[in-house]
Protein backbone atom coordinates (compact mmCIF):
# COMPACT_ATOMS: atom_id res chain seq x y z
CA UNK A 1 0.00 0.00 0.00
CA UNK A 2 2.79 2.38 0.96
CA UNK A 3 4.66 1.57 -2.26
CA UNK A 4 1.51 2.28 -4.30
CA UNK A 5 1.00 5.59 -2.48
CA UNK A 6 4.62 6.65 -3.12
CA UNK A 7 4.29 5.61 -6.76
CA UNK A 8 1.17 7.78 -7.19
CA UNK A 9 2.87 10.79 -5.54
CA UNK A 10 5.96 10.33 -7.70
CA UNK A 11 3.81 10.04 -10.83
CA UNK A 12 1.94 13.25 -9.99
CA UNK A 13 5.22 15.09 -9.33
CA UNK A 14 6.67 13.89 -12.64
CA UNK A 15 3.46 14.91 -14.46
CA UNK A 16 3.58 18.40 -12.91
CA UNK A 17 7.27 18.70 -13.79
CA UNK A 18 6.57 17.64 -17.39
CA UNK A 19 3.71 20.13 -17.71
CA UNK A 20 5.83 23.04 -16.46
CA UNK A 21 8.79 21.91 -18.58
CA UNK A 22 6.53 21.94 -21.65
CA UNK A 23 5.19 25.37 -20.76
CA UNK A 24 8.70 26.79 -20.42
CA UNK A 25 9.86 25.17 -23.68
CA UNK A 26 6.75 26.39 -25.48
CA UNK A 27 7.19 29.93 -24.16
CA UNK A 28 10.94 30.07 -24.84
CA UNK A 29 11.16 28.22 -28.19
CA UNK A 30 8.18 26.44 -29.82
CA UNK A 31 5.68 29.32 -29.74
CA UNK A 32 8.19 31.96 -31.00
CA UNK A 33 9.28 29.65 -33.88
CA UNK A 34 5.62 28.96 -34.76
CA UNK A 35 4.93 32.71 -34.84
CA UNK A 36 8.07 33.30 -36.91
CA UNK A 37 6.88 30.80 -39.54
CA UNK A 38 3.44 32.40 -39.51
CA UNK A 39 4.89 35.88 -40.18
CA UNK A 40 7.26 34.67 -42.91
CA UNK A 41 4.41 32.87 -44.70
CA UNK A 42 2.68 36.24 -44.92
CA UNK A 43 5.65 37.89 -46.59
CA UNK A 44 7.16 39.62 -43.58
CA UNK A 45 10.93 39.55 -43.10
CA UNK A 46 12.94 39.68 -39.90
CA UNK A 47 15.90 38.19 -38.07
CA UNK A 48 15.71 34.49 -37.11
CA UNK A 49 14.57 34.03 -33.51
CA UNK A 50 17.35 33.56 -30.94
CA UNK A 51 16.56 31.60 -27.77
CA UNK A 52 15.12 33.82 -25.01
CA UNK A 53 16.73 37.07 -26.13
CA UNK A 54 15.60 37.45 -29.72
CA UNK A 55 16.96 40.84 -30.86
CA UNK A 56 17.26 42.29 -27.35
CA UNK A 57 21.05 42.17 -27.17
CA UNK A 58 21.48 43.94 -30.52
CA UNK A 59 18.70 46.38 -29.66
CA UNK A 60 20.27 47.31 -26.33
CA UNK A 61 23.73 47.60 -27.88
CA UNK A 62 22.47 49.95 -30.61
CA UNK A 63 20.72 52.21 -28.08
CA UNK A 64 23.78 52.36 -25.80
CA UNK A 65 26.01 53.18 -28.79
CA UNK A 66 23.62 55.87 -30.06
CA UNK A 67 23.37 57.48 -26.61
CA UNK A 68 27.15 57.50 -26.16
CA UNK A 69 27.64 60.51 -28.42
CA UNK A 70 25.58 63.58 -29.37
CA UNK A 71 24.61 64.46 -32.93
CA UNK A 72 24.78 67.62 -34.99
CA UNK A 73 21.82 69.92 -34.56
CA UNK A 74 19.21 68.55 -36.91
CA UNK A 75 15.53 67.61 -37.01
CA UNK A 76 16.46 64.17 -38.42
CA UNK A 77 16.88 62.34 -35.13
CA UNK A 78 15.51 58.84 -35.83
CA UNK A 79 18.95 57.19 -36.14
CA UNK A 80 19.75 58.28 -32.58
CA UNK A 81 16.35 57.51 -31.09
CA UNK A 82 15.48 54.15 -32.64
CA UNK A 83 18.62 52.94 -34.48
CA UNK A 84 17.76 49.22 -34.40
CA UNK A 85 14.19 49.81 -35.63
CA UNK A 86 15.47 51.95 -38.49
CA UNK A 87 18.18 49.46 -39.44
CA UNK A 88 15.63 46.63 -39.33
CA UNK A 89 13.28 48.51 -41.67
CA UNK A 90 16.12 49.35 -44.08
CA UNK A 91 17.25 45.70 -44.07
CA UNK A 92 13.90 43.88 -44.06
CA UNK A 93 11.46 46.35 -45.61
CA UNK A 94 8.79 48.75 -44.43
CA UNK A 95 6.62 45.90 -43.13
CA UNK A 96 8.88 43.64 -41.09
CA UNK A 97 9.28 42.16 -37.63
CA UNK A 98 11.79 42.11 -34.79
CA UNK A 99 12.10 40.20 -31.51
CA UNK A 100 11.71 41.62 -28.00
CA UNK A 101 12.79 38.49 -26.18
CA UNK A 102 10.47 35.63 -27.21
CA UNK A 103 7.83 38.10 -28.45
CA UNK A 104 7.73 39.23 -32.11
CA UNK A 105 6.94 42.89 -32.81
CA UNK A 106 5.61 43.80 -36.26
CA UNK A 107 6.84 47.15 -37.60
CA UNK A 108 4.27 49.07 -39.65
CA UNK A 109 5.31 52.20 -41.59
CA UNK A 110 2.74 52.37 -44.41
CA UNK A 111 0.30 55.22 -43.57
CA UNK A 112 -2.66 53.32 -45.03
CA UNK A 113 -1.90 50.32 -42.81
CA UNK A 114 -1.52 52.62 -39.80
CA UNK A 115 -4.89 54.19 -40.61
CA UNK A 116 -6.60 50.78 -40.80
CA UNK A 117 -5.10 49.63 -37.50
CA UNK A 118 -6.05 52.79 -35.63
CA UNK A 119 -9.55 52.86 -37.13
CA UNK A 120 -10.39 49.20 -36.49
CA UNK A 121 -9.57 49.22 -32.80
CA UNK A 122 -12.03 46.36 -32.22
CA UNK A 123 -9.90 44.11 -34.50
CA UNK A 124 -6.39 45.29 -33.63
CA UNK A 125 -6.45 45.19 -29.85
CA UNK A 126 -3.64 45.95 -27.46
CA UNK A 127 -1.65 43.03 -26.15
CA UNK A 128 -1.07 42.44 -22.45
CA UNK A 129 2.44 43.55 -21.53
CA UNK A 130 4.67 40.46 -20.98
CA UNK A 131 5.97 41.98 -17.73
CA UNK A 132 3.17 42.24 -15.13
CA UNK A 133 5.08 45.01 -13.32
CA UNK A 134 4.25 47.37 -16.21
CA UNK A 135 0.67 47.41 -14.93
CA UNK A 136 1.83 49.10 -11.73
CA UNK A 137 2.47 52.37 -13.57
CA UNK A 138 -0.98 52.86 -15.01
CA UNK A 139 -3.78 50.86 -16.58
CA UNK A 140 -7.09 52.60 -17.12
CA UNK A 141 -8.45 53.91 -20.42
CA UNK A 142 -5.29 53.42 -22.45
CA UNK A 143 -5.21 49.63 -21.90
CA UNK A 144 -8.85 48.50 -21.61
CA UNK A 145 -10.65 47.15 -24.69
CA UNK A 146 -14.12 46.72 -26.29
CA UNK A 147 -17.15 47.39 -24.06
CA UNK A 148 -14.98 48.20 -21.07
CA UNK A 149 -13.14 50.85 -23.09
CA UNK A 150 -16.44 52.34 -24.29
CA UNK A 151 -17.70 52.57 -20.69
CA UNK A 152 -14.52 54.19 -19.40
CA UNK A 153 -14.38 56.67 -22.30
CA UNK A 154 -18.02 57.69 -21.84
CA UNK A 155 -17.55 58.35 -18.12
CA UNK A 156 -14.20 60.17 -18.46
CA UNK A 157 -15.17 62.31 -21.50
CA UNK A 158 -16.90 65.09 -19.51
CA UNK A 159 -13.67 65.86 -17.64
CA UNK A 160 -12.03 66.91 -20.92
CA UNK A 161 -14.82 68.94 -22.51
CA UNK A 162 -13.65 72.46 -23.39
CA UNK A 163 -16.29 73.97 -21.09
CA UNK A 164 -14.85 72.02 -18.15
CA UNK A 165 -11.28 72.88 -19.14
CA UNK A 166 -12.18 76.58 -18.85
CA UNK A 167 -12.41 76.12 -15.10
CA UNK A 168 -8.89 74.68 -15.02
CA UNK A 169 -7.27 77.72 -16.65
CA UNK A 170 -6.50 79.32 -13.25
CA UNK A 171 -4.51 76.19 -12.29
CA UNK A 172 -2.63 76.36 -15.60
CA UNK A 173 -1.92 80.05 -15.04
CA UNK A 174 -0.84 79.65 -11.41
CA UNK A 175 1.67 76.91 -12.21
CA UNK A 176 3.09 78.81 -15.22
CA UNK A 177 3.21 82.03 -13.22
CA UNK A 178 5.21 80.39 -10.41
CA UNK A 179 7.81 79.19 -12.94
CA UNK A 180 7.99 82.61 -14.66
CA UNK A 181 8.39 84.37 -11.28
CA UNK A 182 11.24 82.03 -10.36
CA UNK A 183 13.00 82.85 -13.64
CA UNK A 184 12.47 86.59 -13.17
CA UNK A 185 14.15 86.40 -9.78
CA UNK A 186 17.30 84.65 -10.98
CA UNK A 187 17.75 86.27 -14.41
CA UNK A 188 19.49 89.69 -14.12
CA UNK A 189 18.20 92.80 -15.88
CA UNK A 190 19.66 93.77 -19.28
CA UNK A 191 21.92 90.75 -19.66
CA UNK A 192 21.65 87.12 -20.70
CA UNK A 193 21.68 84.30 -18.18
CA UNK A 194 22.24 80.60 -18.82
CA UNK A 195 19.39 78.50 -17.49
CA UNK A 196 18.55 74.83 -17.99
CA UNK A 197 14.78 75.12 -18.55
CA UNK A 198 14.14 71.35 -18.71
CA UNK A 199 13.84 70.64 -14.94
CA UNK A 200 11.59 73.67 -14.45
CA UNK A 201 9.28 72.67 -17.31
CA UNK A 202 9.01 69.17 -15.82
CA UNK A 203 8.15 70.62 -12.42
CA UNK A 204 5.63 73.08 -13.87
CA UNK A 205 3.68 70.41 -15.79
CA UNK A 206 3.72 68.19 -12.68
CA UNK A 207 2.23 71.06 -10.69
CA UNK A 208 -0.47 71.54 -13.32
CA UNK A 209 -1.47 67.88 -13.12
CA UNK A 210 -1.48 67.90 -9.32
CA UNK A 211 -3.71 70.99 -9.22
CA UNK A 212 -6.09 70.02 -12.03
CA UNK A 213 -6.41 66.37 -10.99
CA UNK A 214 -6.95 66.84 -7.26
CA UNK A 215 -7.65 70.52 -6.65
CA UNK A 216 -7.68 71.22 -2.92
CA UNK A 217 -5.86 67.88 -2.32
CA UNK A 218 -2.93 69.33 -4.27
CA UNK A 219 -0.20 68.39 -1.76
CA UNK A 220 -1.34 64.78 -1.68
CA UNK A 221 -1.44 64.89 -5.47
CA UNK A 222 2.18 66.04 -5.54
CA UNK A 223 3.15 63.03 -3.40
CA UNK A 224 1.40 60.72 -5.86
CA UNK A 225 3.30 62.30 -8.75
CA UNK A 226 6.69 61.86 -7.08
CA UNK A 227 5.92 58.21 -6.36
CA UNK A 228 4.69 57.61 -9.92
CA UNK A 229 7.86 59.21 -11.27
CA UNK A 230 10.01 56.80 -9.25
CA UNK A 231 7.83 53.89 -10.39
CA UNK A 232 8.33 54.87 -14.05
CA UNK A 233 12.12 54.77 -13.62
CA UNK A 234 11.96 51.26 -12.13
CA UNK A 235 9.70 50.00 -14.93
CA UNK A 236 11.89 51.51 -17.67
CA UNK A 237 14.94 49.80 -16.13
CA UNK A 238 13.33 46.34 -15.99
CA UNK A 239 11.85 46.72 -19.49
CA UNK A 240 15.39 46.69 -20.94
CA UNK A 241 15.85 43.06 -19.94
CA UNK A 242 13.87 39.88 -20.61
CA UNK A 243 11.12 39.07 -18.12
CA UNK A 244 11.28 35.57 -16.66
CA UNK A 245 7.77 34.43 -15.66
CA UNK A 246 7.42 34.38 -11.89
CA UNK A 247 10.40 36.66 -11.21
CA UNK A 248 8.08 39.38 -9.88
CA UNK A 249 7.54 37.20 -6.79
CA UNK A 250 11.24 37.20 -5.89
CA UNK A 251 11.96 39.34 -2.77
CA UNK A 252 14.50 41.61 -4.52
CA UNK A 253 15.08 45.16 -3.37
CA UNK A 254 13.50 46.60 -6.53
CA UNK A 255 10.48 44.29 -6.45
CA UNK A 256 9.77 45.18 -2.83
CA UNK A 257 10.16 48.91 -3.50
CA UNK A 258 7.82 48.81 -6.50
CA UNK A 259 5.15 47.06 -4.47
CA UNK A 260 5.60 49.60 -1.67
CA UNK A 261 5.13 52.47 -4.11
CA UNK A 262 1.99 50.88 -5.56
CA UNK A 263 0.51 50.37 -2.09
CA UNK A 264 1.25 53.98 -1.09
CA UNK A 265 -0.18 55.40 -4.34
CA UNK A 266 -3.33 53.29 -4.01
CA UNK A 267 -3.79 54.31 -0.37
CA UNK A 268 -3.26 58.03 -1.03
CA UNK A 269 -5.63 58.26 -3.99
CA UNK A 270 -8.25 56.08 -2.27
CA UNK A 271 -8.13 58.45 0.73
CA UNK A 272 -8.73 61.47 -1.55
CA UNK A 273 -11.60 59.67 -3.33
CA UNK A 274 -13.25 58.62 -0.08
CA UNK A 275 -13.16 62.23 1.20
CA UNK A 276 -14.74 63.48 -2.03
CA UNK A 277 -17.47 60.84 -2.03
CA UNK A 278 -18.40 61.61 1.58
CA UNK A 279 -18.61 65.30 0.74
CA UNK A 280 -20.76 64.65 -2.35
CA UNK A 281 -23.08 62.34 -0.37
CA UNK A 282 -23.42 65.16 2.18
CA UNK A 283 -24.74 67.48 -0.54
CA UNK A 284 -21.51 69.31 -1.37
CA UNK A 285 -21.11 70.33 -5.00
CA UNK A 286 -18.46 68.34 -6.85
CA UNK A 287 -15.17 70.12 -7.56
CA UNK A 288 -14.18 71.39 -11.00
CA UNK A 289 -11.01 69.30 -11.08
CA UNK A 290 -10.52 66.09 -13.06
CA UNK A 291 -11.30 63.83 -10.09
CA UNK A 292 -14.42 65.76 -9.13
CA UNK A 293 -15.81 65.72 -12.68
CA UNK A 294 -14.96 62.03 -13.05
CA UNK A 295 -16.72 61.09 -9.81
CA UNK A 296 -19.79 63.16 -10.73
CA UNK A 297 -19.98 61.58 -14.20
CA UNK A 298 -19.58 58.13 -12.66
CA UNK A 299 -22.38 58.75 -10.16
CA UNK A 300 -24.73 59.97 -12.91
CA UNK A 301 -24.05 56.86 -15.01
CA UNK A 302 -24.81 54.55 -12.06
CA UNK A 303 -27.97 56.45 -11.12
CA UNK A 304 -29.17 56.58 -14.73
CA UNK A 305 -28.99 52.79 -15.14
CA UNK A 306 -29.72 51.89 -11.53
CA UNK A 307 -26.73 49.59 -11.24
CA UNK A 308 -23.09 49.94 -10.19
CA UNK A 309 -22.18 47.64 -13.10
CA UNK A 310 -22.52 50.66 -15.41
CA UNK A 311 -20.01 52.73 -13.43
CA UNK A 312 -16.36 52.52 -12.52
CA UNK A 313 -15.21 50.83 -9.32
CA UNK A 314 -13.00 52.76 -6.89
CA UNK A 315 -10.02 50.72 -8.09
CA UNK A 316 -10.78 51.71 -11.69
CA UNK A 317 -11.04 55.38 -10.70
CA UNK A 318 -7.65 55.08 -8.99
CA UNK A 319 -6.13 53.66 -12.20
CA UNK A 320 -7.54 56.56 -14.22
CA UNK A 321 -6.02 59.03 -11.74
CA UNK A 322 -2.64 57.31 -12.10
CA UNK A 323 -3.04 57.58 -15.87
CA UNK A 324 -3.63 61.36 -15.58
CA UNK A 325 -0.09 61.64 -14.21
CA UNK A 326 1.57 59.20 -16.57
CA UNK A 327 -0.01 60.58 -19.76
CA UNK A 328 -0.45 64.23 -18.83
CA UNK A 329 2.81 65.46 -17.34
CA UNK A 330 5.59 63.79 -19.29
CA UNK A 331 4.16 64.53 -22.73
CA UNK A 332 3.51 68.24 -22.18
CA UNK A 333 6.89 68.97 -20.60
CA UNK A 334 8.57 67.30 -23.59
CA UNK A 335 6.44 69.33 -26.02
CA UNK A 336 7.44 72.55 -24.26
CA UNK A 337 11.18 71.91 -24.03
CA UNK A 338 11.53 70.99 -27.72
CA UNK A 339 9.36 73.95 -28.70
CA UNK A 340 11.73 76.28 -26.87
CA UNK A 341 14.80 74.61 -28.41
CA UNK A 342 13.31 74.88 -31.92
CA UNK A 343 12.42 78.53 -31.36
CA UNK A 344 16.07 79.08 -30.44
CA UNK A 345 17.22 77.36 -33.61
CA UNK A 346 14.78 79.39 -35.70
CA UNK A 347 14.74 82.88 -34.10
CA UNK A 348 12.60 84.31 -36.93
CA UNK A 349 9.77 82.02 -35.75
CA UNK A 350 10.36 83.03 -32.15
CA UNK A 351 9.85 86.65 -33.22
CA UNK A 352 6.68 85.78 -35.17
CA UNK A 353 5.28 83.74 -32.26
CA UNK A 354 6.00 86.56 -29.79
CA UNK A 355 4.37 89.15 -32.07
CA UNK A 356 1.29 86.96 -32.26
CA UNK A 357 1.13 86.53 -28.48
CA UNK A 358 1.58 90.27 -27.86
CA UNK A 359 -1.02 91.12 -30.49
CA UNK A 360 -3.59 88.86 -28.84
CA UNK A 361 -2.77 89.41 -25.15
CA UNK A 362 -0.33 92.28 -24.83
CA UNK A 363 0.97 92.04 -21.28
CA UNK A 364 -2.33 90.68 -19.98
CA UNK A 365 -3.03 87.26 -18.54
CA UNK A 366 -3.78 84.71 -21.33
CA UNK A 367 -7.42 83.63 -21.46
CA UNK A 368 -9.29 80.82 -23.24
CA UNK A 369 -10.66 83.00 -26.05
CA UNK A 370 -7.20 84.35 -26.82
CA UNK A 371 -5.50 80.95 -26.61
CA UNK A 372 -7.97 79.59 -29.18
CA UNK A 373 -6.90 82.40 -31.56
CA UNK A 374 -3.22 81.36 -31.51
CA UNK A 375 -3.63 79.48 -34.74
CA UNK A 376 -0.19 78.89 -36.25
CA UNK A 377 -0.29 75.10 -36.10
CA UNK A 378 2.90 75.02 -36.87
CA UNK A 379 4.52 67.15 -43.10
CA UNK A 380 5.41 65.93 -46.62
CA UNK A 381 8.54 65.52 -48.70
CA UNK A 382 10.41 67.97 -46.48
CA UNK A 383 9.35 66.32 -43.22
CA UNK A 384 12.87 66.55 -41.80
CA UNK A 385 12.87 70.34 -42.06
CA UNK A 386 11.53 72.79 -39.51
CA UNK A 387 8.68 74.31 -41.51
CA UNK A 388 5.71 75.39 -39.39
CA UNK A 389 3.87 77.00 -42.32
CA UNK A 390 3.22 73.54 -43.81
CA UNK A 391 0.29 73.30 -41.40
CA UNK A 392 -1.18 76.70 -42.26
CA UNK A 393 -4.14 74.99 -44.01
CA UNK A 394 -4.50 72.19 -41.49
CA UNK A 395 -2.93 68.82 -40.77
CA UNK A 396 -5.03 66.87 -43.29
CA UNK A 397 -3.93 68.96 -46.27
CA UNK A 398 -0.29 69.01 -45.13
CA UNK A 399 -0.23 65.21 -44.92
CA UNK A 400 -2.21 64.78 -48.18
CA UNK A 401 -4.93 62.95 -46.29
CA UNK A 402 -2.58 60.24 -45.00
CA UNK A 403 -2.19 59.19 -41.38
CA UNK A 404 1.44 60.29 -41.17
CA UNK A 405 1.30 62.91 -38.43
CA UNK A 406 -0.41 61.55 -35.32
CA UNK A 407 0.93 63.27 -32.18
CA UNK A 408 -2.25 62.34 -30.28
CA UNK A 409 -2.96 59.06 -32.06
CA UNK A 410 -5.86 58.67 -34.49
CA UNK A 411 -9.24 57.02 -34.87
CA UNK A 412 -11.71 56.17 -32.10
CA UNK A 413 -8.95 55.94 -29.49
CA UNK A 414 -7.42 59.34 -30.18
CA UNK A 415 -5.97 60.87 -27.02
CA UNK A 416 -8.77 62.05 -24.74
CA UNK A 417 -6.53 64.74 -23.21
CA UNK A 418 -5.35 66.51 -26.37
CA UNK A 419 -7.31 69.71 -25.66
CA UNK A 420 -5.99 69.72 -22.10
CA UNK A 421 -2.39 69.33 -23.30
CA UNK A 422 -2.63 71.97 -26.04
CA UNK A 423 -4.29 74.49 -23.76
CA UNK A 424 -1.61 74.02 -21.11
CA UNK A 425 1.22 74.21 -23.66
CA UNK A 426 -0.18 77.36 -25.31
CA UNK A 427 -0.55 79.01 -21.92
CA UNK A 428 3.05 78.24 -20.96
CA UNK A 429 4.64 79.27 -24.27
CA UNK A 430 2.56 82.45 -24.43
CA UNK A 431 3.62 83.51 -20.93
CA UNK A 432 7.30 82.71 -21.59
CA UNK A 433 7.27 84.71 -24.84
CA UNK A 434 5.66 87.67 -23.06
CA UNK A 435 8.55 87.90 -20.60
CA UNK A 436 11.69 86.48 -22.23
CA UNK A 437 13.68 86.06 -25.41
CA UNK A 438 16.02 83.08 -25.53
CA UNK A 439 18.73 81.40 -27.58
CA UNK A 440 20.72 78.19 -27.35
CA UNK A 441 23.64 78.28 -24.93
CA UNK A 442 27.05 77.23 -26.33
CA UNK A 443 26.94 74.50 -23.67
CA UNK A 444 23.81 72.94 -25.23
CA UNK A 445 24.45 69.39 -26.51
CA UNK A 446 21.98 68.05 -29.06
CA UNK A 447 21.23 64.56 -27.76
CA UNK A 448 17.54 63.63 -27.99
CA UNK A 449 16.88 60.19 -26.53
CA UNK A 450 13.77 58.11 -25.95
CA UNK A 451 12.58 56.95 -22.57
CA UNK A 452 8.88 56.76 -23.32
CA UNK A 453 8.84 60.22 -24.85
CA UNK A 454 11.85 62.08 -26.31
CA UNK A 455 13.99 63.80 -23.68
CA UNK A 456 17.00 66.11 -24.06
CA UNK A 457 19.70 63.81 -22.64
CA UNK A 458 21.86 66.63 -21.27
CA UNK A 459 19.11 69.11 -20.47
CA UNK A 460 18.22 72.32 -22.31
CA UNK A 461 20.58 75.16 -21.26
CA UNK A 462 19.34 78.38 -22.90
CA UNK A 463 20.55 81.96 -22.72
CA UNK A 464 17.55 83.79 -21.29
CA UNK A 465 16.99 87.54 -21.59
CA UNK A 466 14.29 89.58 -19.87
CA UNK A 467 12.13 91.73 -22.15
Amino acid sequence: MEILYNTIIATICVAILLVYTWRVLNWAWFRPKKLENFLRQRGLKGNPYKLLYGDLNELTKSIVEAKSKPINISDDITQRLIPFFLDSINKNGKSSFMWLGPYPTVLITNPEHVKEILTKNYVYQKQTHPNPFAKLLAQGLVLVEEDKWAKHRKIINPAFHVEKLKHMLPAFYMSCSEMISKWEEIIPEETTFELDVWPDLQLMTAEVISRTAFGSSYEEGRTVFELQQEQAEHIMNISRSIYIPGSRFLPTKRNKRMLEIEKQVQTTIRHIIDKRLRAMEGGETSKDDLLGILLESNMKEIEQHGSKDFGLTTTEVIEECKLFYFAGQETTSVLLVWTMILLCLHPEWQVRAREEVLQVFGDEKPDLEGLSRLKIEIWGEDAKEFKPERFSEGVSKATKGQVSFIPFGWGPRICIGQNFAMMEAKMAIAMILQKFSFELSPSYTHAPFAIITIHPQYGAPLLMHKL
